[in-house]
């Protein structure tokens, strides 16, 4: 089970019930989570804020430390709601069986049939159990859940509040903005997937724009520059070196624990580097040491899927949202072209799969839920005040996200803070400080904090 949490011990704490979907009046109904955390100042602002998580899927309750250790409740109450689908809604919309995948999944080739086909059985069973249960899976998706926020203002009795929202977050928020602007004062959004552009080919955009940024930043510094000579060659060729001839190997995961069996394809390499297994400072030595017979680095972040916490994720919600909203209007050559733009010359078995979501296309044959671009990939048009805040080696969802969301935005104002990856606020102080100021004076804060930021220095190894 989840560790406990201290901010909870005082917090105000129930459920929103709902409509499962709103299109039908006196239908199934659902019940969400809440919790309202104080604020630790002695004169609190007003109006709270409401955190948005990423994913989706993710269990908010437990970013709840991150948030408190990032100042979310100094000034004002923190509101934290579970999204529909997710840990402690009812129902919760766990898969088990994927859970069991990833597991495994950490010995097989990450981009083969050998992955594909119990990946393809566990999503299957999960569907056909939740749907058997009388969920309609069609309803939960970023309409319904923005809506399940309005209602909770509602229910809250708040003239105003402020949003703050990460990653998927802020692909809700931004729904959220657009569909019930009524009562929000102030947009926070970190780490952006804007709706009308998150399809799936922009994963690998993504992914580029991240890692060129380290490697940038790597060339820039003296020392790494010296020690890792054309670490973007490195990459390539150990790709492609891994594609044709995978590593199998016994780690241990960082957690510790038994060892397990891992295989390091290529497509497991750049999954890794996406998925921030190995943290921005490390990514030359890791690859370094990689093209030097040396994989145990590697091998320790591929290990540490073994141990996933098993019925926690809502894979309910995370593929209903994805093939509903996300998946639609591209098609699996649309994935490999923007692949072979992003990394020209690697093999196209890596690029056949988006980075963290490889099969996704089938899955979605799979999962069944109905296209919903038409009303979803729209852009949020507002004079709301909005901060909007990219780290500049985030690999998932890219800092030049934030360019498109902002031209819609007539009194955004936007941040970039150097050497760091998805989620800026809990890795940053600037960003902390920023936000802070945001929500103190939205339309003037102090982003002073940003101009004498550097990334950290990069891990330099002995030759």
């Amino acid at each position: 089970m989840p560790e406990p949490i201290a901010a909870l011990s005082t917090a105000r704490c129930g459920f929103l019930e709902v409509p499962e979907t709103r299109a039908r009046p006196g239908g199934r109904t659902i019940k969400l989570p809440v919790a309202v955390i104080r604020a630790t100042a002695a004169k609190p602002g007003q109006d709270p804020v409401v955190f948005m998580a990423g994913g989706p899927g993710a269990d908010t309750f437990d970013d709840i430390p991150f948030l408190v250790d990032s100042g979310l409740n100094r000034d004002r109450e923190l509101i934290i709601m579970a999204q529909r689908g997710n840990l402690y809604a009812q129902p919760h919309l766990a898969c088990p069986e994927i859970d069991r995948y990833n597991t495994r999944a950490v010995g097989l080739r990450y981009d083969t049939r050998a992955s594909q086909r119990p990946l393809l059985d566990a999503v299957k069973k999960c569907r056909d159990r939740l749907a058997a249960a009388g969920i309609d899976l069609s309803a939960y998706n970023t309409t319904e859940n923005a809506a399940d926020f309005a209602d909770l203002r509602t229910a809250l009795g708040l003239r105003q509040w402020n949003v703050y929202g990460y990653s998927y977050g802020t692909n809700l928020a931004l729904t959220y903005l657009r569909e019930h602007p009524q009562g929000i004062r102030a947009v926070a959004l970190d780490s952006l997937t804007p709706p009308k552009n998150t399809v799936l080919p922009v994963t690998w955009s993504s992914a580029k724009e991240g890692l060129d940024a380290i490697f940038k930043a790597c060339a820039a510094e003296p020392r790494c520059r010296s020690r890792y000579p054309g670490i973007t060659r490195t990459l390539t060729e150990q790709v492609r070196k891994l594609e044709v001839q995978p590593l199998t190997l016994n780690a241990r995961p960082p957690s510790g624990g038994n060892p397990v069996k891992v295989d390091i394809d290529g497509g497991a390499l750049l999954n890794l580097l996406v998925a921030n297994a190995i943290k921005p400072p490390d990514v030359p030595a890791a690859l370094d040491e990689l093209s030097r017979g040396r994989p145990e680095r590697v091998a320790t972040a591929r290990a540490a899927d073994s141990v996933p916490t098993i019925g926690v994720w809502g894979h309910g919600l995370t593929e209903s949202v994805a093939c509903s909203e996300w998946v639609p209007g591209s098609s699996p050559s649309d994935l490999l072209k923007a692949g072979r733009r992003a990394f020209p010359g690697w093999p196209d078995s890596v690029l056949a799969q988006a980075p963290q979501l490889p099969f996704q296309y089938d899955v979605c044959r799979i999962w069944h839920v109905p296209d919903r671009t038409a009303v979803q990939r729209v852009a949020t048009v507002s004079a709301v005040p909005t901060l909007l805040v990219s780290g500049t080696f985030d690999t998932k969802t890219g800092a030049s996200m934030a360019k498109d969301a902002a031209r819609t935005l007539s009194r955004s104002t936007s941040v970039r803070i150097p050497g760091i990856g998805h989620w800026v606020v809990p890795q940053s102080p600037c960003a902390q400080q920023v936000l802070a100021s945001f929500f103190a004076r939205p339309t003037a804060p102090d982003t002073g904090c940003v101009a004498g930021l550097t990334p950290k220095p990069f891990t330099i190894t002995p030759k």
